[in-house]
């Protein structure tokens, strides 16, 4: 009997197994569950080089960008790489038809031209802790769900209260595993980040949305910012008595380019992972949510593209808003072929039927966990209408620009009712005015109204226990003709310009009471909202905590029955390690693609007709004439991008991608389309990480922008 429990735990694990190139390491574990395997694999270095609390070592250069990006320090004053897309709202926001940034590029030659970015932090990892034991003592048998979640919320305050008492860093407790681990995170906050310097987006953006989560690449994805501190180098608000930060790290940066099977490592700050879903989550995000999203998108899209194609202004205005929504609709895309492509419904499927064979085998276990699986294929039924109401409404419903702006006067207009002399009044409005001068400087009009046109008929498929009064009464009075319904819509609102705005603000309370009575946008908005608070999310949120609770269950089982010989958790947006080699892949039947990309082919996409695949004159010229000095590779091209099996995800943008000795090679901005699907499953076929050429990176900053001074900080190894 032991030995046939023996034999079917070695099919399951096989079954569960974890790839060699898969995985998103906790830096604190990597010397006890990775360093061996990384050296085998041709790392020269130790985890203490990585992670270390005793000296500086590499987590002290890598940085949370913003609040969804990473960078790494390249300097010893603070200077910072990330990606130009992660870098593109920045760039935005100091662009105008007169100083166009995002079409011709911007550099600062003297740290006096940088640009300050209010509201952009750049946060670093001072130390991690392992606090499960701290926080698991306040669990107790017996304890309802939402009493455990707050005897946690409650320990992880007091942990983190401790942990940065009389000191200026922050900290913040995470979940691990469901809730079965948790660790400490303790980070240093600078909020003085400033623009150095980012290269046109026909270089930063070449190739556009057609070349999104593809291969092969020749994409500049990259910009430059700087780190400020004070006086005694820690954080502060902007000001212009700030010093550049000076460092505990900084990385070296090689020019010795890479070679196929090189050993490659990805540090950053991947963001969502949900890789123990089982085949009934993965059906659901695949087969039902993505499609429906993947459709709304794409509707937004076309109308943007439309008219950002008549407008200058209009095309700035809306750069960064195409780019975002444009961004995850091809992910979506790219995660439901790859999960049909490689089966992956069923490799679940056949892995939770390996899973309840051993548990047949095996009483204790079978007592403890037989019923899980089925109660969670239950749960997901429960769950389903709310999720896919929560889709129509995420990417329906709030995408309508006037509608969200909308929404944002609720509590203005309630004080107005409740008590119309009210001494918040005048501030409240000072901040409402404040905030329209913000929407109405990148808002058109005609296109959140041909928006809300295409996307208002689609929203019956919430279902009308979902659907709010004045949609169901609208969609009567004009049957069901929501392009006549929103042209009603748009002239009836105060909401979509910026003088009636003004004059709403100006109003009596009284008067406000009696428009916005009458008001089509503000009453469709609440109407959403409300049901989406009302109804919505609470049937989410208590299917996703029963959920979440079975998963820390399944979790449980997978450790206790070892079903892999090591774990790693999903990603949360904490510092994780991932490592691989460099490789090319088989993208389809006879289709091989080789593992790096060079500026040649830039020359090769070139197409005048396609505003995606314009090339700059002067860098054409300087391709041509194949002026690329030290940053050539040994075969006389310039490299662009290459490709490895890390895993990676949301959130690893900007990350650093180094060699085996610890020095940075590349720049990470993408996944191939093949293999998005590594949010849920990790394919070591076809998952591969995009990353930029640092040459090419260097090669732009130095040679095409003239900006060597920033070549001069760095430490550049040959």
């Amino acid at each position: 009997m032991k030995s046939l429990l023996l034999s079917l735990l070695l099919f399951l694990s096989i079954s569960f197994r974890t790839f060699a190139d898969e995985g998103m390491w906790l830096p604190i574990l990597l010397q006890s569950l990775n360093e061996k395997e990384m050296q085998d694999m041709g790392f020269r270095l130790t985890a203490e080089d990585i992670y270390s609390i005793n000296h500086g070592s590499m987590k002290d250069a890598v940085v949370l960008f913003g609040g969804g990006c990473t960078a790494e320090i390249v300097s010893d004053q603070g200077l910072i790489l990330t990606n130009h897309h992660c870098g593109y709202g920045s760039i935005q926001s100091h662009s105008s038809v007169e100083f166009d940034y995002l079409t011709d590029g911007f550099w600062a030659m003297s740290k006096e031209q940088e640009l300050s970015n209010p509201g952009l932090k750049a946060t670093i990892l001072v130390r991690m802790e392992d606090v499960t034991a701290q926080i698991l003592k306040h669990i107790t048998p017996g304890m309802t769900e939402t009493q455990r979640q707050e005897a946690i919320k409650k320990a992880s305050s007091s942990i983190e209260s401790e942990a940065v008492k009389d000191t200026h860093y922050s900290a913040q407790v995470k979940s691990f595993y469901y809730g079965n681990e948790f660790y400490l995170m303790v980070y240093e906050v600078f909020e003085d980040v400033r623009l150095v310097g980012a290269p046109p987006s026909s270089i930063g953006k070449f190739g556009g949305d057609t070349d999104n989560w593809m291969w092969p690449r020749h994409t500049g994805d990259f910009s430059v910012f700087r780190i400020y501190a004070n006086k005694d180098n820690e954080p502060a608000a902007y000001s212009k008595s700030n010093v550049p930060y000076k460092p505990k790290y900084s990385f070296p940066i090689s020019l010795k380019g890479v070679k196929e099977d090189d050993f490659t490592f990805v540090f950053g700050y991947p963001g969502t992972t949900e890789h123990f879903t089982v085949s009934e989550g993965v059906k659901n995000i695949t087969e039902e949510e993505n499609p429906i999203a993947i459709g709304l998108r794409r509707m937004r899209m076309d109308v943007m593209e439309k008219y950002m194609k008549t407008d200058p202004a209009i095309r700035i205005q809306y750069a960064s808003k195409l780019a975002g929504v444009a961004n995850y609709w091809k992910k979506m895309i790219g995660e439901s072929l790859g999960i049909r492509q490689w089966n992956g419904i069923n490799r679940k499927k056949a892995f939770e039927n390996d899973f309840m064979e051993t548990l047949h085998k095996n009483p204790a276990a079978m007592e403890k966990y037989g019923s899980l699986l089925a109660t969670m294929n239950e749960t997901y039924s429960k769950l389903e209408p709310y999720s896919l109401a929560f889709i129509y409404f995420y990417e329906g419903a709030y995408s309508i620009e006037a509608f969200r702006y909308a929404y944002g006067f609720r509590t203005y207009v309630d004080e107005c009712i409740a008590d119309p002399s009210s001494d918040k009044l005048p501030s409240m409005r000072e901040k409402l005015q404040t905030s329209a001068d913000g929407f109405f400087k990148n808002y058109h009009q005609e296109i959140d109204a041909e928006i809300a046109a295409l996307i208002l008929p689609q929203l019956r498929n919430m279902g009308n226990s979902f659907l709010p009064e004045w949609w169901t009464k609208l969609d009567s009075k004009y049957a069901g003709d929501w392009q006549k319904a929103t042209d009603y819509i748009y002239s009836s609102s105060v909401f979509v310009n910026a003088d009636n705005v003004k004059k709403f603000l100006s109003m009596k309370p009284k008067k406000v009471k009696k428009v916005i009575a009458s008001d089509p946008i503000y009453q469709l908005a609440n109407g959403f909202f409300d049901s989406y608070f009302d109804k919505i999310s609470p049937g989410r949120d208590l299917y996703g905590a029963e959920l979440d609770s079975l998963y820390r269950i399944y979790v449980a089982a997978l450790r206790e029955l070892k079903v892999s010989d090591r774990f790693y958790p999903d990603a949360n947006s904490t510092l994780r390690v991932a490592y691989g080699k460099v490789k090319g892949f088989e993208a389809a039947d006879a289709v091989y693609y080789k593992y790096y990309t060079t500026a040649d082919g830039i020359l090769t996409k070139e197409d005048p007709g396609i505003a995606d695949y314009y090339v700059d004159p002067k860098l054409k010229q300087m391709v041509q004439n194949k002026d690329y000095g030290r940053y050539a590779d040994v075969d006389g091209t310039l490299h662009t991008g290459f490709i490895a099996t890390n895993h990676t995800t949301g959130g690893n943008s900007g990350s650093p991608v180094l060699n085996a000795d610890g020095q940075l090679i590349g720049i990470n901005f993408d996944r191939v389309w093949q293999g998005t699907m590594s949010d849920l499953m990790f394919d070591p076929g076809k998952c591969r990480n995009v990353s930029l050429d640092i040459r090419y990176c260097l090669w732009v900053i130095d040679k095409y922008a003239g900006a060597g001074y920033l070549i001069d900080e760095m430490k550049i190894v040959k």
